[in-house]
């Protein structure tokens, strides 16, 4: 009898800006209540099988953040305003992102869901539809709002919260109340899920294992010149050589693990199946006993053993665990068997339920018939949530169709890794193991292109600072963990995977970002200006610019009033929220700045919506890199504020007015510049001493000092 092996890996990237501490997506919350819930409680049904859950500890994070409230939910909040209260800017999001489901499966079934897409357009043009925004009703935005949320709910929740089904045939004319009970019963998903796979494995029906805690890949992590190894001659960044961060992202790992499951994991999926011979000591420390990965890395490290030089590998070597060896340390492991992985990721549902378990339990009773002696390990890995999309059924008919045939077939077994390994300890020992991921066996998705290249540049410059700060006793032991949790989390996999050509989404622009505010982070939690270079983005594509660049100079007196309408006239102003999309706040406290120069100084004008307990930064970046903070900030009131450098710090030493607004002057000489340079700045709003909002979000504000011939050559009348 021969242990067929389910691996259920469930990943979601670390969407939580860890400025705002708002989750910018909501995938995190959406697959819980389809996938995550799905996926354990059919069990239920089968109390005889078993299976393995791989669930990585930046999922398992934010399943917390989010089900104890301790994170905002960008798409959440929208769908919690009121229908009749929403803003523009709030249409707008929910018009671009709430038909970002399965159109055919969780949307065209429902005649208003489908009535509402039509209305809006397949395609989201921005300006078409903020044009269009005049011919939708409160009602219309209440119903969007609920089915978006409704339509992600899959079978069991349906079966525990039975309004569900009853919100679902009403179809429209939804309500304030019905609305807040999904949203109600999402939240209440989320709580449940960790103690409901807790539970599974205390039964002993599921295996849990882990994967490094932000989902690196380790291996670049721990030297990325072992890139070379399966891509030789390509271009690569300067190297990144970490090998305490790797085994850092192994201990978190493990400690959560114990913490949520009260046990340690025996086995870990590395991310994106990537492992390299250096590894295996790290794994060992960290009490880790089996990794699991792909096939095609099982094959090139037997191609590279000198004692099978020249022999034909027969392929049901894969059908095993194996000991693998570096230098005195081992660990075991098992590799998936790659085109039945990939026929219940991409080709089952494409078919029948019925059809589509039948298909993989025939090969599996193929592969049991084969094996000497009948004996041995199929293991099937492959993504545990994003595949029941795809099925009109959420995947509840293949499961139940697979499960069930598993237990009726007498050559096989379904097992959990550890009780696979136990009862067929591995009898082969790999020496040369391969250094790759489970794509392609190498690691062409996350280095060797420019964008790629650039990010971990980016990474190591700031890693190196990081290490300059810790070796020099600056920061005390609570700046120096949190410094590291954000080093931690940039580098994680999912940034590098959409830079570069391979992979592209509509939300490019928001992973840049939150790679770069990790980065920048860095340097404040240190208790120093991010450099400027992590205000440009790294994706390639073309920065229009979001405000208006002054027309002539401004001669003010500071007086924190606009007395007059020719106030500021000609100067350059920036409106918040310019940067209109998917992803910007509602709540704003800085609603526009103007700005521009003299001969002698540049100056500067912010309109807040509120004032209490608020901070502003205003950051200049070019010659002389330098901030202004005005801390405590209160209307009509002077206040005290410092001017701050790399080398130096400054009190109350420029022009400030604060009255009706906060009015700035700022001599040229302290930026450093004259006619030939360009200023470059950013401002940033704090609340309780956290950065709540920067603008602009993407890159500063830049524009050339403006003199009499400028004047001269642009006259305004």
């Amino acid at each position: 009898m021969a242990h067929a092996v389910f691996l259920w890996h469930m990943h979601q990237p670390y969407y939580v800006n860890p400025a705002t501490r708002t989750a910018m997506m909501p995938w995190v919350r959406l697959h819980a209540v389809k996938g995550y819930l799905d996926m354990v409680s059919i069990l239920e049904e089968f109390p005889e099988v078993r299976v393995n859950f791989n669930m990585t500890p930046v999922l398992l994070l934010q399943i917390q953040e989010l089900a104890q409230n301790r994170v905002r939910d960008l798409w959440g909040d929208w769908a919690r305003k009121s229908a009749a209260g929403l803003e523009e800017h709030e249409k707008l999001g929910i018009l671009e992102n709430f038909f970002k489901i399965h159109w055919d499966n969780l949307l065209k079934p429902f005649p208003r869901y489908f009535e509402l897409l039509n209305k809006r357009g397949l395609t989201f043009e921005l300006e078409e539809v903020r044009r269009g925004i005049r011919y939708w009703s409160a009602q219309d935005f209440l119903d969007l709002q609920v089915w978006f949320n409704l339509a992600w709910c899959g079978y069991t929740a349906e079966r525990l919260y039975p309004e569900l089904t009853a919100l679902k045939l009403k179809g429209r004319h939804f309500t304030e109340e019905e609305k807040e009970r999904v949203l109600d019963i999402h939240q209440a998903i989320l709580s449940q899920i960790i103690p409901l796979y807790r539970q599974a494995e205390e039964r002993g029906q599921v295996e849990i294992t882990t994967t490094p805690f932000y989902h690196p890949i380790l291996p670049l992590v721990y030297d990325s010149a072992m890139a070379e190894r399966s891509m030789p001659g390509r271009k690569f960044p300067r190297r990144f050589h970490w090998p305490e961060d790797a085994a850092a992202h192994l201990k978190l790992a493990v400690r959560q693990h114990e913490q949520l499951f009260g046990r340690s994991p025996r086995g870990l999926w590395p991310s994106e199946g990537s492992i390299a011979p250096e590894l295996v000591p790290l794994l060992q420390e960290a009490g880790i006993l089996y990794f699991c990965s792909d096939e095609d890395n099982l094959f090139r490290s037997l191609a590279q053993d000198p004692e099978l030089q020249g022999k034909e590998t027969d392929h049901l070597e894969l059908f095993q665990g194996w000991n693998i060896k570096h230098g005195a340390s081992s660990v075991q492991a098992v590799f998936r068997e790659k085109p039945l992985s990939d026929f219940i990721g991409f080709m089952a549902a494409k078919n029948g339920p019925e059809d589509a378990a039948r298909h993989l339990l025939h090969h599996l009773k193929h592969i049991a018939h084969v094996l000497p002696e009948q004996r041995g390990i199929i293991p099937l890995i492959l993504d545990g949530e994003n595949a029941w999309e795809t099925f009109a059924d959420g995947g509840q008919g293949f499961l139940r169709a697979l499960y069930a045939g598993v237990l009726a077939e007498p050559l096989l077994q379904s097992a959990t890794i550890e009780t696979a390994l136990a009862a067929e300890p591995p009898q082969k020992t790999i020496h040369t193991l391969h250094t790759g991921s489970w794509i392609s066996s190498n690691f062409d998705i996350w280095i060797g292109e420019d964008e790629e290249n650039r990010a971990w540049n980016l990474l190591g410059e700031t890693r190196e600072f990081l290490q300059t700060q810790v070796d020099a006793g600056h920061l005390s032991p609570e700046q120096q963990e949190a410094a590291f949790r954000e080093i931690y989390a940039a580098e994680g996999s999912d940034w590098f995977w959409w830079y570069g050509p391979d992979f592209s989404t509509d939300n490019d622009a928001l992973f840049d970002d939150l790679f770069r505010q990790h980065l920048k982070n860095v340097h404040t939690l240190c208790g120093k200006l991010p450099p400027s270079v992590l205000e440009e983005p790294i994706t390639a594509m073309r920065v229009t610019p979001l405000y208006r660049k002054p027309q002539q100079p401004v001669f003010r007196k500071l007086t924190g009033r606009q007395s007059s309408y020719f106030d500021w006239m000609g100067a350059g102003c920036y409106v918040a929220g310019s940067e209109q999309g998917a992803m910007y706040r509602s709540d704003r406290m800085l609603k526009q700045f103007h700005f521009g120069n003299d001969n002698d100084a540049v100056y500067i004008r912010l309109d807040l919506a509120c004032w209490e307990n608020v901070s502003l930064r205003i950051e200049f970046h070019g010659v002389t890199q330098a901030a202004l903070l005005i801390p405590n900030l209160q209307a009509k009131g002077r206040g005290t504020y410092r001017w701050i450098t790399a080398d130096s710090e400054e009190t109350n030493c420029l022009g400030v007015a604060i009255e009706e607004a906060v009015e700035l002057s700022i001599p040229l000489e302290k930026l450093e510049l004259n006619g030939s340079k360009s200023v470059r700045f950013q401002v940033k709003v704090l609340e309780n001493g956290l950065e709540r909002e920067c603008y602009p979000e993407r890159v500063p504000v830049e524009f050339n000092l403006t003199g009499s011939e400028y004047s001269l050559r642009n006259w305004l009348v």
